[in-house]
C-alpha cells in the first residue's frame, strides 16, 4: 500500500475511546480542518528501526523531528541499544542515525540524521493542554508505515493532567514528573516516542512506552509534557548525556578503577554493544554494602551516559581507585544512584 493510494492513514482501534477515522482524497483533505492539519504534522513524524524481534521486542518505535537540521525526540528503550538504528522520513527516505544522548529519567534519547531542512516541531514554542482539551496522537504503532505511508493518527482528549510520582507502584516507569494522561489508546507496540499535538498541529508532548498497572493489568495511556523535555534536549546537543567517543586512552587514570575492585561482575562481553548489566556481587564488597544487585543495569558513571560494557570500562579507567565513584543503575523500572570507593584489600591484593 502506497501514498498514491491514500492520502492519510488512521488506525482506529475498537475501545470505548473515541476515536476518528479520516480516510481522505487530496480534495477532501484541502476543505478539512483536520485534514490540513494532520498533512502539516505527518512529514514531522519518523518511524525508527533498531534492537529487538524477538521474544515479543519489536524493533521499531516512533519519533519526530525538532530541527531542520535533523535531529529527532523519542523514548529511550531498548529498540535504540544498537550501533545501526535508522530513521524513515514521512517521504520515504531512509537514514542512518546516531543516539547523539539520552536521559533515561526522563525516558527520552536525541536521535541526528544526516538531513538539511526538514520540517520539525519547535521546542522553543511550547503550547500545553487542559483536562478535557482535544488531541491528537502520532506515531507508527504496530508498525503500520513502513516506507512512504502517512504514520497512525488517534483522537481523543486529555482525561488528566497528572504526576505520575503518584502512580508509582502500581504503574512503574523512572519517569514521575507531570504527564498528561489520554483517553485514546496510544500506548500499543511502535507508539511510543510518537508526538501529542493540539487540534492546531502545535506540539504538547511525546507519547510515553507502554505502562501496564501491575494489580489489574489495565494499561495507562500518557504523553509527557514538551516543556518537561526541551531543556535537557538543548542539553543532549550542547553535549550532555553523551556518551564519551572512543579515545586513544589519553584521558585513563594510571591506577584506575574497575568494576572488579568494586566488586561486581558483568555479563560477558560477547555483543558489539552488550548492555552493562550486573552478573554478580561479590559478598562484603563495596558494591554489596551499597546494595547493588544482579540484573540491575548500570546507566551512568559520575554523570556519563554508559550504554556498553565497554563504554562502561572506558569510563571507570578515568577514574582513580582511591576516588568516590556514582553509579547510577535501573532496576525494574526503578532509578538508584549510589557512591562507593573500591576495596582496599582488592587493591592491595590481600583479599
Amino acid at each position: 500500500m502506497r501514498r498514491k493510494d491514500f492520502r492519510l492513514l488512521t488506525l482506529v482501534l475498537i475501545s470505548a475511546w473515541p476515536a476518528i477515522t479520516i480516510a481522505a482524497d487530496t480534495n477532501t483533505a484541502l476543505t478539512s480542518s483536520f485534514a490540513r492539519v494532520i498533512d502539516e504534522a505527518q512529514p514531522k513524524i519518523v518511524k525508527i528501526y533498531g534492537a529487538g524481534g524477538f521474544r515479543g521486542l519489536e524493533p521499531y518505535q516512533s519519533g519526530f523531528l525538532v530541527s531542520a537540521e535533523g535531529h529527532v525526540l523519542t523514548v529511550w528503550s531498548y529498540v535504540l541499544d544498537t550501533d545501526f538504528i535508522t530513521v524513515t522520513l514521512n517521504d520515504g527516505r531512509k537514514f542512518e542515525a546516531k543516539l547523539l544522548g539520552a536521559d533515561p529519567r526522563l525516558e527520552m534519547a536525541v536521535l541526528k540524521i544526516d538531513a538539511e531542512g526538514v520540517p520539525f516541531f519547535d521546542l522553543a514554542s511550547p503550547v500545553t493542554a487542559d483536562t478535557g482539551s482535544r488531541v491528537l496522537a502520532f506515531s507508527n504503532l504496530f508498525g503500520v508505515a513502513t516506507g512512504d505511508e502517512p504514520s497512525s493518527v488517534l483522537h481523543g482528549s486529555v482525561a488528566i493532567k497528572s504526576k505520575l510520582e503518584a502512580r508509582h507502584g502500581v504503574f512503574e516507569t523512572p519517569y514521575r514528573g507531570p504527564a498528561y494522561i489520554l483517553d485514546a489508546m496510544t500506548n500499543n507496540p511502535g507508539a511510543a516516542g510518537g508526538a501529542l499535538t493540539d487540534r492546531q498541529g502545535r506540539l504538547l508532548g511525546m507519547l510515553g512506552k507502554e505502562l501496564r498497572n501491575s494489580l489489574n493489568n489495565t494499561w495507562l495511556n500518557y504523553a509527557v509534557p514538551v516543556e518537561e523535555l526541551a531543556a535537557t534536549v538543548a542539553e543532549i546537543r550542547a553535549g550532555k548525556f553523551v556518551e564519551r567517543p572512543a579515545d586513544t586512552g589519553a584521558a585513563k587514570r594510571e591506577n584506575a578503577l574497575s568494576t572488579d575492585l568494586l566488586g561486581l561482575v558483568l555479563v560477558p562481553d560477547v555483543l558489539e554493544r552488550t548492555p552493562p548489566f550486573v552478573d554478580q556481587v561479590r559478598a562484603g564488597s563495596p558494591a554489596a554494602t551499597a546494595g547493588l544487585r544482579p540484573d540491575d543495569l548500570l546507566l551512568f558513571v559520575n554523570g556519563q551516559l554508559v550504554q556498553s560494557v565497554k563504554a562502561l570500562s572506558a569510563e571507570m579507567a578515568r577514574v582513580d581507585r582511591s576516588e568516590m565513584v556514582q553509579l547510577t543503575v535501573l532496576r525494574g523500572q526503578q532509578l538508584i544512584t549510589v557512591e562507593l570507593v573500591a576495596s582496599p584489600e582488592r587493591i592491595d591484593g590481600t583479599e
